[in-house]
């Protein structure tokens, strides 16, 4: 059986993060991890075709059956979340125009997969994804982290999802409660 392989989306008009995350059985293996930087291009709609071709081209090259993307939050800067809501939608698009299948999930609903808590910091979800999935190195670009966190979180929510309201208090009863994920 081949593995089932999740391209991992953090969106954005800056930074976009991606992962290719590959799942054989129950083991989780990161293949590749990067930023698309878009911060030198000034055009708005150029900053969306870039998206469009970097995703279709991740798409082309790794194969993967199913894309996880985060959800835009809810802020208060009605212009960011605009730019933003785009910018998901480009990387849907793509994902859309290769008839794979897209799941959504909210930033809170991420970080509570990984580290069980949904107010982590994007340090911790890097360091807990570091220590779960036996990475040699935490990426320099939390974007990068991020996106391989969303891909996790699909995994985990495709296997076994997890209801908002669970989920223990400290990292401590984390721990205790997935003895599977200490690596």
């Amino acid at each position: 059986m081949e593995p089932k392989i999740i391209l991992g989306i953090d969106p954005g008009t800056n930074l976009m993060g991606w992962a290719i995350l590959s799942v054989e059985k129950t083991k989780l293996k990161p293949l590749e991890i990067g930023v698309l930087e878009l911060t030198k291009v000034k055009e708005p709609f150029a900053k969306l075709q870039r998206i469009f071709e970097e995703v279709s081209g991740l798409i082309a090259t790794y194969h993967p059956q199913e894309l996880a993307i985060e959800a835009p939050f809810f802020g208060k800067n009605v212009q960011s979340m605009l730019k933003l809501g785009r910018a998901q939608g480009m990387a849907i698009a793509a994902a859309l125009a290769h008839k794979m299948a897209v799941y959504e999930y909210a930033p809170r609903k991420v970080k509570l997969s990984i580290t069980g808590r949904g107010a982590a910091s994007k340090e911790q979800v890097a360091n807990m994804l570091h220590k779960t999935l036996q990475m040699d190195k935490i990426p320099v670009k939390w974007d990068a982290t991020d996106a391989l966190a969303v891909a996790v979180c699909h995994y985990h929510q495709s296997q076994n999802p997890i209801k908002e309201k669970a989920g223990p208090k400290s990292w401590e009863a984390f721990l205790s409660q997935h003895p599977e994920r200490i690596g």
